[in-house]
Order: structure tokens, then C-alpha cells, then sequence
């Protein structure tokens, strides 16, 4: 699973095969959230979450609007024969 960002610790992962809509994986040492991006203009908005506070998640949800275009960018180049 290709890391497409990393920031506080943490690692934004997009899985190669993986289903639709556009969305990351961001994996802490032990917890996990999944936001799906709505791509291209946003906002990301959280899916899943396991082991992040509310905090938490409204941070890297911040960080994840602030790099949206390039995840968008990351996804569909992974994605390039779907």
C-alpha cells in the first residue's frame, strides 16, 4: 500500500485495487481512520474511525483538506485502469 503523505506521526496510505469513492487510510501506531475525499473540490469527510479522539480526527481532517489536490491526484494515478 503506497504512504502518500505522513505528517504528526502518522501515515496516509492509499490501497492499489481498492473500491470507490476516492478515499485514505490514515494509520497511527495503533489506530486507523478512513476518510473518503470527494474528489476533486472536497471536502474530505471521515468514514471510519478507530482509536483517534474527536481531536484527532479534526486535525488530520485539516491536514487532509490542505493536501486534498494532490491526494485527488495520488488516488487516480493509483487507480489509473478503473
Amino acid at each position: 500500500m503506497p504512504t502518500v503523505l505522513r505528517f504528526a506521526g502518522l501515515r496516509v496510505a492509499i490501497y492499489p485495487n481498492d473500491h470507490r469513492p476516492a478515499h485514505v487510510h490514515v494509520i497511527g501506531s495503533d489506530s486507523e481512520a478512513v476518510f473518503v475525499l470527494h474528489c476533486p473540490e472536497g471536502p474530505p469527510v471521515l468514514r471510519e474511525c478507530y482509536g483517534f479522539s474527536y481531536q484527532e480526527s479534526s486535525r488530520i481532517l485539516e491536514v487532509l483538506t490542505e493536501y486534498l489536490a494532490a491526494l485527488c491526484t495520488q488516488w487516480s494515478t493509483i487507480h489509473v485502469h478503473d
